[in-house]
């Protein structure tokens, strides 16, 4: 049984108890993303996007709020979360968890919080398999956990959702892509403010050079600059 299948029907919950200590659901997460994602992708943006490792839909669901004109598809390889996504999202594009069916000619790709659950033996193959199946100049976008921030290790030490997780420096996904020809275009740390300083948040655009945030994004096109 896939690791996710068991946590299915109450994932919300559960991520939602695992990032209580910062103040916010993980809807919150997901719509920092997904507004990330939105500063790099036209808002008329018409092209085909993959969420690979799309869970129960969290970001796919504001990627559609954000992008409503996307061809968004979605892939889990937990068959019980697919099962949750909610029906609307889930009629406008393809989400399964049968790879055979993602097809190619994505313009982009997200992995959101993905690689710290694939074994590290198994990292690069799954790069080249997305990178596969984007089109000539298509974008991968990866999101991962910042082990340089002692609250996102916390959290990952403390949430059954990581039980299995180990994470990655952002050295590690830029050595990655590097490996099979991808030229990083940005690389941006989120997530820096917790709910109690809220206040703060309007800063969090000028402090993406700053390594301590709790997550990273790392850019990266089709080809070498």
């Amino acid at each position: 049984m896939p690791e996710f299948d068991k946590f299915a029907s109450d994932y919300k919950e559960v991520l939602d108890a695992s990032v209580a200590l910062s103040g916010e659901s993980g809807e919150y997460f997901a719509q920092v993303k997904a507004r990330y994602v939105a500063t790099i992708i036209p808002k008329d943006f018409d092209g085909k996007l993959l969420d690979y490792g799309c869970g129960v839909g969290t970001l796919s669901h504001c990627l559609q709020a954000l992008l409503p004109k996307a061809h968004l598809n979605g892939f889990d390889v937990s068959a019980e979360s697919i099962t949750m996504i909610n029906c609307n999202l889930a009629s406008r594009g393809l989400f399964t968890n049968d790879s055979a069916k993602l097809g190619a000619g994505y313009n982009v790709i997200i992995l959101s919080n993905v690689l710290h659950h694939i074994a590290p033996p198994d990292r690069s193959s799954t790069i080249q398999e997305l990178k596969a199946r984007l089109c000539g100049d298509g974008l991968l976008i990866v999101f991962e956990h910042n082990p340089i921030n002692p609250l996102t290790r916390w959290v990952v030490r403390n949430s059954p959702l990581d039980e299995n997780a180990i994470l990655l420096y952002r050295g590690e996904v830029l050595t990655l892509l590097s490996s099979i020809e991808m030229s990083v275009l940005r690389i941006s740390y989120l997530l820096f403010f917790p709910h109690v300083l809220s206040s703060m948040r309007f800063l969090e655009d000028y402090l993406q050079w700053c390594p301590l945030g709790a997550q990273y994004a790392v850019v990266a096109r089709q080809g070498r600059c």
